[in-house]
């Protein structure tokens, strides 16, 4: 098979017309912030995944940030899985918690309760529940052995069925490469009233929205209502009306990238040669993990040959306890240590076509064939 011209990404977005004239109609609006377009898809993803709120904010991380500000965690301890994306285990170190980095499942790569049940600490309060590349972590399983406040996050899980439904809070990722991309964003979502309440008050240094003292529903203060009281601190993590209008526009699509993700999945477990392990199943298949198994050539060069093909690639994740920042001597993760050396993420994102899928299954059993099994 010949060589393409063109690099072949490893994950990235899609976007039509419809994504250019929904992003035109709100610049056309002269309301480009926090406003009725955020007020809608908040709305609607509330709906799509059965929760009484949904906060859109600036991304997952932001979102998870503003859980624990409101909740007010402060020098408690955190739970987190450490195959993961390094955001996981600084959300803690940002308000002052230590983060508490475990060790996963061999299968499915997700957070476990015995490990939990090892590791956790008189002051472990909260636990960071990863849904690793769209399958959900067992939280079920997990409250049976911590009592502590539960963080689904859900970055990899849009739309995972159930997804967001067994945390005490749920966050999700809208983040260039994920399944629903919108450039960056996300969203908190949950039914606890109170809390709720408290996470949007925080939204934009403790004032009203400028959106809502325009809009203001009650009929008593008709036009633009300039004064505000402050009386809680806060931060600058809100949606803004250009990108919500985009996240409306990609969530009419949801299915149609589910459905060619899921394909794109059913497709390398039936043709990749049978040496390389699949990943458990997904739902969304936010990422295809390969493993290749140790042998006279590695992950890593398969890597390097695929390139040389104009085939990108990734890992995910590199463990969080691996990285200098986060490291702690006194820890043995040996399943994530063990697994994490032979995972190569393949191409799977909503633009691909199955031609695109041909060129990846020759040149991955290609590289097999010829330079692994010798």
């Amino acid at each position: 098979m010949d060589i393409r011209e063109t690099p072949l990404k490893v994950l990235g977005p899609i976007g039509d017309q419809s994504d250019i004239d929904a992003i035109a109609e709100v610049i056309k609006s002269g309301w480009w912030g926090k406003g009725p377009k955020v007020e809608e898809f908040e709305q609607e993803f509330a709906k799509l995944v059965g929760a009484k709120h949904a906060i859109a904010v600036t991304s997952n991380s932001h979102g998870q940030d503003l859980v624990m500000k409101a909740m007010g965690f402060k020098g408690i301890d955190v739970i987190n899985p450490t195959m993961s994306f390094v955001a996981t285990a600084q959300i803690p170190l940002w308000n002052g918690c230590s983060s508490n980095i475990v060790d996963v499942d061999k299968v499915n790569l997700n957070i476990t309760p015995e490990e939990i049940q090892k590791w956790k600490k008189p002051n472990s309060e909260v636990c960071i529940a990863v849904n690793m590349a769209g399958i959900p972590a067992p939280i079920d399983d997990i409250r049976k052995v911590f009592g502590g406040f539960i963080i689904e996050d859900c970055a990899h899980s849009c739309y995972t069925d159930g997804a967001g439904t067994k945390g005490d809070v749920a966050v999700w990722s809208f983040q260039a490469v994920k399944t629903m991309p919108i450039g960056d964003g996300g969203m908190i979502t949950l039914n606890d009233d109170n809390l709720a309440k408290k996470i949007r008050e925080m939204l934009w240094f403790g004032v009203t929205s400028t959106w809502s003292r325009a809009a203001d529903k009650s009929g008593t203060r008709p036009g633009y209502a300039w004064d505000y009281q402050v009386d809680k601190l806060g931060y600058k993590y809100y949606m803004i009306d250009i990108i919500a209008a985009l996240g409306l526009s990609q969530m009419k699509k949801l299915p149609m990238f589910l459905d060619t993700r899921r394909h794109i999945q059913k497709r390398y477990n039936e043709e990749l040669h049978p040496i390389i392990e699949r990943p458990a199943y997904s739902d969304t298949v936010q990422y295809y993990c390969a493993r290749l198994p140790i042998g006279n050539k590695n992950r890593d060069d398969m890597i390097d040959y695929l390139a040389s093909k104009k085939i990108h690639t990734s890992v995910h994740f590199k463990p969080l306890h691996l990285y200098e920042l986060l490291k702690d001597d006194s820890k043995n993760l040996p399943i994530a240590e063990k697994e994490w050396v032979k995972l190569v993420s393949l191409p799977c994102h909503n633009g691909m076509t199955d031609e695109d899928i041909d060129y990846v299954v020759y040149w991955v059993n290609k590289f097999i064939e010829e330079e692994y099994v010798k």
